[in-house]
């Protein structure tokens, strides 16, 4: 049996805030069926995550605005805005946004989780002061994310 396609839009609360960037929620775990998550990020000039990996996931990243360069196999690379980035779990990776004006890009991990992830982090980062980065990473651990300190 087919299941009905499903049609998303952005919801106000699935806008989560965290590391600086916003993220909107398109499609997670719930609407498919664990398969992945889509969401819309929102990355401000100069940002971006510390290079990591992650465990679980496959990223696949698609440029919508803005200017972006990526940190894989060792190198930076700039990336033009409709180009598709494809990054295996277990693949040391991190962005950043190289230009002046947000950077937006489409991003998907497989499998789902993603969306759980960041929405721990963000309650994190919503709590008064500066934000505990010690849980911050234990959380990320818990989830298969792992930050590259050398």
């Amino acid at each position: 049996m087919n299941k009905p396609t499903l049609i998303a839009s952005p919801k106000a609360d699935q806008v989560l805030h965290a590391f600086g960037d916003q993220v909107s929620i398109l499609l997670g775990g719930a609407e498919t069926a664990g398969k992945f998550t889509l969401f819309l990020d929102v990355t401000p000039p100069g940002s971006g995550p510390p290079p990591h990996y992650h465990e679980n996931e496959d990223e696949m990243f698609y440029p919508l605005e803005g200017q972006v360069e990526f940190f894989i196999n060792g190198a930076w690379q700039e990336v033009a805005v409709g180009t598709a980035v494809f990054v295996p779990r277990g693949t040391v990776h991190t962005f950043r946004n190289s230009g002046d004006v947000p950077l937006k890009m489409l991003i998907q991990t497989n499998p789902s989780g993603f969306e759980i992830f960041f929405d721990r982090c963000a309650k994190e980062f919503a709590k008064p002061g500066t934000p505990d980065m010690e849980r911050i990473v234990e959380i990320s651990a818990e989830h298969g994310i792992h930050y590259i300190t050398d």
